[in-house]
């Protein structure tokens, strides 16, 4: 009688805390921590449960964690500051993933587009629902470039690779952790592709960010902490393993292909660990870069920037800087 009275009092106190983690997009190597916290045993040694929710973009994730379905997720912070300010929407960044921009132009080496202001003249393909659009202008702008001097065309995301092998436009519009699938596609039609990152031609943006309905931040502050610190620990995981980390997405998403996620989590890590990274420590929202990026959302999204203060998008409660 005492050791099943002793059973019962034990067996909820060590009962894992569930907690649903909401995508943005579909499984790959850029999403490769989440996987890594799971596979690897982060979270279940930080007393976690994890249900992972499938998401279609920025704007779903946003919308599903405010609604309460989800707990924490990755999601665009320049989608969520746009969501606050006109929206006020209850969901919160705690944590920087990517803290620069994804956004792309690619090329072919060689075709006389080798830097961002080459594309004056050029005929360019984009996918219709990539958040890279909405910055467009300002690059252009920063260029010295009219929007009526580059022609845009929409295209399925799928096609934009062929349209760019076979010559059908001059480049395409993708993220940087494309970089090794589009190499690889360049590759085999004998050309070499490059990246022209719009974070090197001044763009300084944070992206994607760890984010959370903030009513699990008040109720569940402990199970949030845990949280954070087990996604911390698993992006670290993934940059000094990146072979084991890609094997854990491919463990949990057996349909994805071993070499196609290593390429896009190496692509991946780039906009994690950089020097933005050396400067400010991993995961953290540095004030400055913070209110520029929220500028630059303003100005992209044609909202008043005096309409809303950067700073209430993010709480730093569960990070420690560098």
């Amino acid at each position: 009688m005492l050791a099943t009275a002793l059973t019962a009092i034990a067996g909820p106190a060590f009962a894992a805390d569930k907690v649903t983690f909401q995508l943005d997009w579909l499984p790959g190597g850029d999403k490769a921590p989440i996987y890594v916290c799971i596979d690897q045993g982060f979270c279940k040694d930080a007393g976690l449960d994890v249900e992972i929710a499938s998401g279609r973009g920025s704007t779903d994730a946003i919308s599903r964690l405010a609604a309460g379905s989800s707990d924490i997720g990755v999601s665009d912070i320049g989608a969520l500051m746009a969501a606050r300010a006109q929206e006020k929407v209850g969901v919160t960044a705690v944590l920087s993933v990517f803290n620069k921009g994804p956004h792309a132009f690619y090329t072919v080496k060689g075709d006389g587009f080798d830097a961002v202001a080459d594309v004056k003249g050029k005929k360019i393909a984009t996918s219709a629902f990539t958040s890279s659009n909405v910055f467009l202008p300002l690059v252009l702008k920063d260029a010295g470039i009219s929007p009526d001097d580059v022609t845009v065309i929409n295209a399925e995301p799928g096609a934009l690779g062929p349209m760019l092998m076979t010559g059908q436009v001059d480049g395409i519009i993708a993220w940087m952790t494309d970089l090794t699938r589009y190499t690889n596609q360049g590759t085999e039609a004998g050309k070499e592709i490059q990246a022209l990152p719009w974070s090197a031609a001044g763009l300084n943006l944070y992206s994607a960010s760890l984010i959370a309905n903030d009513s699990f931040l008040k109720d569940r502050p402990d199970v949030a902490r845990r949280f954070v610190a087990a996604f911390k620990k698993s992006i670290e995981f993934a940059h000094e393993n990146p072979e084991a980390a890609s094997k854990s997405v491919t463990n949990l998403v057996a349909e994805l292909e071993s070499e196609n996620v290593q390429g896009s989590l190496n692509d991946a890590l780039a906009l994690i660990y950089n020097d933005v990274t050396e400067k400010d420590g991993l995961g953290v929202f540095e004030p400055g870069r913070l209110a520029e990026t929220w500028a630059r959302v303003a100005a992209a999204q044609g909202i008043d920037p005096a309409s809303y203060d950067a700073e209430s998008t993010v709480s730093r409660e569960m990070i420690a800087s560098k």
